[in-house]
């Protein structure tokens, strides 16, 4: 039991070594980069939702989801995103693979009462974007942005049944990390060029509370309806930045200022992230069938990072729209392993609340995967989830950029039975 328990807590603390900058999108740019709601493999390729549980996954998104866990379980996920970055007259490919997340939940009480913890990403930040434009007076002018970093989140998670149909949750969240960022200019024909560093070590915590209720419709309908709540998120900020010049041949610093950011007030100028609503409604047949949706909003106009302001960037109320289900022909077939399969799929659109360049920013994407039993280690219940995601975000408009990715995600959920009382015969 000791030996269980300090393996799950060091695959947690494993999570600290994440390769912060999970994305290469340009859109990382602005404020704390892409706000990442990471949910399980077995959720992302049902188009996102949150609303579904079982007794043998962790739902990372839905903290009542531990009311029903009947076995202990332990998950983790990677992932591997292709992008196509196009612009309205340049076209570039980049790639990103990434840890998502590493977690561990298991019941107190059986289908009653459970808990889980992990780590996984907030948000994410990498970018490297080059622009140029001619000055009549100076020749051509040319800017480099680049950035990386982002915010992780450990997460402790309890959930209880508290009537035969309702299950309650809260998530205690405690995010943590730094974002770093650098622009370059170079002007033609000028021995010296400009640069603008700038670091912020952020830290807070928030709170998620959800609610599931699932009552029988009919002897094998099941209706699932969902309510979740992810409080105000408000971010403590250590902020610097560096400014000065180099040379434009050796790149050598010739000059560094570092700016008195507590005469301007942004030494310490927290982040705001506004609360997010969620609700849902599915319909199903345990452990054969299930389809759902979901509906987000959050009033991202109230969101404010006084430190990362962008003249070009304002914000709009948000939303998120998501559908998706799962089949499994037959859980309980001996033999026939492809009946025992469970096949996901989905749809989700993102009004992200971003208007850059007066053009609004969306995500658009289609998911799907399968869910493979693990009978290699006479688990019935363990498995490997792999899922694809092909979407589109943003716009070439207005001198935008649109992206293309396909992400493949690889998962793996294995179960155990903790707390087993102990026969003699």
């Amino acid at each position: 039991m000791i030996r269980k328990i300090i393996i799950a807590i060091v695959c947690c603390m494993a999570g600290t070594i994440y390769a912060q900058n999970g994305t290469v999108s340009p859109y990382s740019y602005f404020g704390l980069g892409d706000l990442r709601s990471i949910g399980s493999v077995e959720n992302q390729m049902m188009g996102g939702i949150s609303m579904y549980a079982d007794s043998i996954h962790i739902n990372l998104n839905n903290p009542a989801a531990y009311g029903g866990l009947g076995r202990t379980t332990y998950t983790a996920s990677l992932s591997r995103r292709e992008s196509t970055l196009k612009g309205a007259d340049s076209k570039q490919n980049s790639s990103v693979t990434s840890l998502d997340y590493l977690a561990i939940g298991f019941p107190i009480i059986d289908n009653k009462v459970g808990i889980g913890f992990g780590i996984k990403p907030f948000s994410s930040v990498g970018y490297e974007v080059e622009s140029s434009f001619t000055d009549p007076d100076a020749g051509i002018v040319t800017n480099k942005y680049t950035g990386e970093g982002g915010v992780n989140t450990v997460f402790f998670s309890v959930g209880a049944r508290i009537l035969q149909d309702l299950t309650v949750g809260v998530t205690t969240n405690f995010n943590f990390g730094s974002i770093e960022t650098n622009r370059v200019q170079d002007v033609e024909n000028v021995q010296f060029g400009t640069f603008d560093f700038r670091e912020s070590k952020v830290n807070s915590a928030n709170f998620k509370i959800s609610a599931n209720y699932t009552p029988m419709l009919t002897d094998k309908i099941r209706m699932n309806t969902y309510f979740g709540v992810e409080t105000q998120n408000n971010l403590s900020s250590d902020n610097t930045k560096t400014i000065g010049s180099f040379s434009s041949s050796t790149g050598q610093q010739i000059e560094t200022i570092d700016v008195d950011l507590d005469r301007l007030g942004l030494a310490s100028r927290g982040i705001t992230i506004p609360t997010t609503t969620t609700i849902g409604l599915g319909f199903g047949q345990d452990r054969k069938w299930f389809v759902g949706t979901e509906y987000s909003a959050q009033k991202l106009e109230d969101y404010t990072a006084p430190f990362f302001t962008v003249d070009n960037l304002t914000y709009e109320n948000s939303s998120r729209f998501a559908i998706g289900g799962f089949y499994t022909p037959d859980y309980t077939s001996f033999t026939d392993y492809y009946k025992r399969i469970t096949y996901r799929a989905g749809a989700k659109y993102i009004n992200s609340g971003m208007v850059v360049n007066n053009e609004d920013i969306t995500d658009f994407g289609i998911t799907f995967g399968v869910g493979l039993p693990l009978d290699a280690i006479n688990d019935p219940f363990s498995n490997i989830n792999i899922g694809f995601e092909i979407g589109k975000r943003g716009t070439t408009s207005a001198d935008l950029i649109q992206e293309n990715y396909f992400k493949i995600n690889l998962g793996i959920s294995l179960n155990s039975k903790w707390f087993n009382k102990r026969t003699i015969n």
